[in-house]
This record gives structure tokens, sequence and C-alpha cells, in this order.
């Protein structure tokens, strides 16, 4: 970015991504990144904007019903630090809530040129969710990560 973030700017960023990632649209999301981005995720590897839709295709093929949110844990300069929870469930029917952190690097045009990822899958039970917007955007309404004791 041409300026270091603000608690405003960082946290508009947080939630523009949250924004795009609720929208399961891999070509979409893969343009907030910079065309030679690099990803750690789990323990795979993702380089460019080819690689992140293919995987981001791959992810929500498996993880259905898809449903995410992102709180702001840090910030610097052009690097923000965020925490995350999303629930999907497998095509048995099995539901998970998957925790994890990310770290991001901006270029100076505000495009995200890396990204690392640690998750954990929980199982959950289904009665056991805390999501349940309809899919898409994340109502303003809706609780955050804090509000939801996650």
């Amino acid at each position: 970015m041409s300026r270091p973030f603000t608690l405003e700017t960082a946290t508009q960023k947080v939630r523009l991504a949250e924004d795009g990632w609720n929208s399961r649209d891999p070509e979409r999301v893969s343009l907030v990144y910079t065309p030679d981005s690099r990803w750690r995720n789990r323990a795979e590897f993702v380089n460019g904007r080819a690689e992140i839709v293919a995987f981001l295709t791959r992810k929500w093929a498996k993880e259905l019903d898809y449903r995410l949110i992102k709180e702001i844990w840090a910030f610097t300069d052009n690097r923000i630090a965020v925490r995350f929870a999303y629930e999907w469930h497998d095509d048995s029917g099995n539901w998970f809530r998957s925790y994890g952190n990310e770290n991001w690097e901006f270029d100076a045009a505000g495009l995200m040129q890396r990204r690392f990822a640690c998750i954990n899958d929980l199982p959950i039970r289904e009665s056991e969710r805390k999501y349940h917007w309809p899919l898409g955007r994340r109502p303003d309404d809706h609780p955050g990560l804090t509000e939801l004791g996650l």
C-alpha cells in the first residue's frame, strides 16, 4: 500500500476478504491477489492466480455450505494478521468448524502478495452450528467471532 494501514482500513480489508470468500467465487477471489501471489494454506503451497483458482475450486467442492467469519488480530505497515472460523460439511453430512490464523502481506497497489494460513478442523454436530445466514455475505447484524465466543 502507498501508506500504512490504519485500524479502519485494515478492518475494511478484512471484511472485504471475508465477503469475497463467502461468495465462493474462485475467479472473483483470485483478483485481490497479485498475479504471482504466494500462499501456504495448511500444508499446501499455492503460487499465482491460476493455482489460487484451482485451489479454491477444489476447496469449495469439498467444503459444502461454507460460511466464514474473519476478525482482525493485528496490523502494521503493509501486513495484517487475521483470525477466522468457518463452518462447512462434507458430502456425507459431517459438519466441521475450522479455526485458523492468517498472515497477509500487500504490495504497493493493495493486492495481497503473500498469504500464510494455519487451520484446524473441529468436528461438530449440526446442532452446534453458529452460522445460519443464507449462503453469501454475512449480514451486518450477525455476530462476529468475539461476540460468538469463538
